[in-house]
């Protein structure tokens, strides 16, 4: 048997996380399109014949401006430390390299763990373009194995889970078979929320909204759940483009969240949505530790 950890790591919006919804089987970590969607990172594992995989998805490594984006990039360097694989993930679309890439790169090289270079987004390129891309890549690190998927499509992605067994350690699963992630039902309704402002909203809302669960209610004896959210704004001009003219955004968003979270708990639900002015929100120590950003490991 085989067992080990493998973190997805990369710039922001090369496909991480839809990534990890493919190799899990279930959606773990929202997509938009949207730079800078995961915040938190994200366990998700899956059970093969021939072993356990325990994926990591990262947030993507940016340079960061706020407290919030500090704690993001620290938790895609813890990653990349405890992972005994890494999947550097780049968007087949985008050849340049950045300053991002290049930090990236410095991590990767300093870590001992072997790297498998995965290129997203092969269902948007012509394939005489992956050629020259590899080349450029392959002149940047010797990479373990290079992969081109789609991880929309699911194109290739069962050569990458081939690849990631073949690479694990030797050992025992660490997890029961029936165990998904390490995330409390909590982070799920606050991102599934967050979710819907992202795909709902436009223009500075995305980046500068949070979402926190005040209350969490099981379900009660007509088998409803209650779920009490704050969206978070940093500033009051922002709060009547999210509630909407007569409260039309706000229904929109509490809609699209809701059938989403019935579905994913199997139950009626009952959601409520306030939208809160928090001015540093990103600043504030003790509303990261909220959303489970954790703090620089010392």
């Amino acid at each position: 048997m085989r067992c080990g950890f493998v973190a997805l790591i990369g710039r922001p919006n090369v496909g991480k996380s839809t990534l990890l919804n493919r190799l899990v089987g279930t959606k773990l970590a929202i997509v938009s399109d949207k730079p800078q969607t995961t915040r938190n990172r994200i366990v998700g594992v899956r059970n093969y014949g021939e072993g356990q995989a325990i994926f990591l998805d990262t947030p993507g490594i940016h340079r960061p401006t706020h407290r919030m984006n500090v704690r993001m990039v620290d938790a895609a360097v813890e990653g990349i430390r405890q992972a005994d694989l890494l999947a550097l993930v780049t968007d087949a679309t985008d050849a340049r390299a950045g300053r991002g890439e290049r930090f990236i790169l410095e991590q990767v090289k300093a870590a001992t763990s072997p790297v498998a270079l995965v290129i997203n987004k092969v269902d948007l390129v012509d394939r005489a373009a992956l050629l020259p891309f590899i080349a450029n890549w392959s002149g940047r690190h010797e990479f373990a194995e290079i992969v081109p998927v789609s991880a929309l499509t699911g194109e290739n992605v069962d050569r990458l889970e081939q690849v990631i067994v073949k690479h694990l350690p030797e050992g025992e699963p660490i997890y029961p078979g029936d165990y998904l992630t390490d995330q409390p039902e909590r982070f799920f309704v606050a991102e599934t929320v967050r979710e819907k402002v992202l795909a709902l909203t436009h223009a500075e809302i995305p980046f500068s909204s949070a979402v926190v669960v005040d209350r969490f209610e099981d379900a009660d004896d007509r088998g409803i759940m209650r779920f009490y959210c704050s969206i978070l704004v940093e500033r009051e001009s922002q709060k009547p483009i999210l509630i909407g003219r007569g409260g039309e955004m706000i229904k929109r968003i509490g809609m699209a969240a809701r059938r989403d979270l019935e579905a994913f708990f199997d139950a009626h639900v009952h959601l409520d949505l306030r939208v809160k002015v928090e001015s540093a929100w990103r600043e504030n120590e003790r509303l990261l530790d909220e959303m489970g950003l954790p703090r620089r490991s010392r």
